[in-house]
């Protein structure tokens, strides 16, 4: 489905069931169809998964995707839905989305979780305190994949640089299907619209400060082998906001994927939790 949001198309799927809404953002650079599976687990729940901006069926950003423009989409995709609070279910640059989105508009925020996804500001310059070396790796090259992506017209530069460190090592041999799987979603993709995505990610700021005034049921989610985040980092974080933790084995950075049924069960506990 596609709303005009501000005058911006943004692609968007509403279950249209009862009860408090779970709103599910992607991570980069993905789309709303990273959640397919975890819909079984979900049934019976309203569930609206939203395309960011450049992603899906969403129309590119003119500037920057700033992380509160992005959460100022997706109020505004939930106030032409009736929606007046829901819990955001945020992966990766989604979890960056969900806790700017709680920053400014905590009174809408039932619920809080955090699948693969940190509260850090971006690793450039040492700026994020304990970031590991592939986060300042990530970090410094953002602004030369921005203008790989334009020049290149193409997803290629950043299936170059993500694909290859998304998923558990032992996915790559073992699991070859899902790695195409994983290829064909980031080719999808606008590369115009990634790049501003990118863009927004390096002038984000930190969500630490947020941590301690979650009062809403919280989750966060994290692989085990996840190359880009720390486990105990994000053990840390849901320590901090009194957040479930679950830490998945033999999965890397996109756990939808990885470990499809786990996940489920963990966000139809997180939304048992919601409506309770």
């Amino acid at each position: 489905m596609i709303r005009a949001v501000d005058g911006r198309r943004i692609g968007y799927d509403d279950s249209g069931a009862p009860g408090t809404p779970i709103v599910l953002l992607h991570g980069f650079p993905l789309d709303r169809t990273v959640w397919d599976e975890q819909a079984g687990a979900l049934r019976g729940r309203r569930v609206v998964r939203v395309d960011l901006r450049g992603c899906g069926e969403s129309e590119p950003s003119d500037g920057p995707a700033l992380m509160e423009l992005l959460a100022g989409d997706v109020a505004a995709l939930l106030d032409q839905l009736g929606i007046e609070r829901a819990a955001l279910v945020g992966h990766s640059i989604g979890g960056y989305v969900t806790l700017a989105f709680f920053r400014m508009f905590a009174e809408r925020v039932a619920g809080l979780a955090l699948i693969a996804s940190h509260v850090a500001a971006d690793a450039a310059g040492g700026a994020a305190a304990g970031a590991s070396v592939t986060q300042r790796t990530l970090a410094a090259e953002r602004g030369g994949l921005a203008l790989a992506l334009e020049q290149a017209g193409t997803m290629e530069p950043a299936i170059a640089s993500y694909l290859p460190r998304y998923l558990a090592p032992a996915f790559y041999a073992e699991r070859p299907e899902l790695v195409e799987r994983l290829r064909t979603v980031m080719a999808c993709q606008d590369p115009r619209g990634c790049a501003q995505l990118i863009r927004g990610m390096q002038v984000r700021v930190s969500g630490e400060d947020l941590l301690a005034d979650v009062r809403v049921p919280a989750l966060v989610v994290a692989g085990k082998q996840d190359t880009y985040l720390d486990p105990k980092t994000l053990r840390a974080v849901a320590n901090a906001m009194g957040a479930v933790y679950v830490c998945l084995e033999n999965v890397g950075h996109l756990p939808m994927f990885e470990a499809p049924q786990a996940t489920g069960d963990a966000l139809a506990a997180f939304a048992q939790r919601v409506a309770s």
